[in-house]
């Protein structure tokens, strides 16, 4: 018996070795799941954004829904109503799918659907309307329209420091001046 022993004892640890070998090597690999970097996002509904400077106010936005990023400071809204008040007393309304707010540069970028309606009678449609605080500048781009009192304009950009009072347009501009604008 002592005979058949050491050899079987052998083939037996070959064969354990061999079964850790096989396991460790046909283990399947484990794939790691990078989830995208959500970070601290608020969400909710129905609230008010808005900007003073020198206790005035600059412009506010509602929106049916909002999420604000806390870590990357921005906010993303759904459905927003918005109005930016001019030194002058004028007021413009503006509606849009969406917008962005960056509390770091306080620009706001909205688009989709885009309507401006000055409280003077001027009127702007575009795909994205853009404030830049730091310039003080409202620029709308893509497909940009504007109507006031009898000139009608439209180009791929139309910017104005002052409400739409004065416009620069660029990018297939065109101005018509003079009788009845639409």
């Amino acid at each position: 018996m002592e005979k058949y022993q050491k050899p079987l004892m052998g083939v037996v640890a070959a064969a354990v070795i061999a079964i850790i070998v096989w396991a460790v090597v046909t283990v399947p690999e484990q794939r790691k799941i990078e989830e995208p970097d959500r970070g601290r996002v608020i969400s909710y509904d129905g609230n008010e954004l808005s900007e003073e400077k020198n206790g005035r106010k600059i412009w506010d936005l509602t929106a049916e829904h909002i999420d604000v990023d806390i870590d990357k400071q921005t906010t993303k809204m759904t459905k927003l109503k918005g109005h930016f008040y001019a030194e002058d007393g004028r007021i413009t309304e503006v509606t849009a799918d969406e917008g962005r707010y960056d509390e770091k540069t306080r620009d706001v970028v909205i688009s989709g659907n885009v309507n401006v309606s000055n409280s003077d009678g001027a009127k702007l449609t575009s795909k994205e309307l853009a404030w830049q605080a730091k310039e003080e500048v409202l620029t709308a781009k893509g497909e940009a329209k504007i109507t006031k009192e009898d000139m009608k304009a439209e180009g791929d950009k139309i910017e104005s420091r002052d409400g739409f009072n004065k416009i620069k347009i660029s990018g297939k501009a065109h101005l018509v001046k003079g009788g009845k604008s639409e």
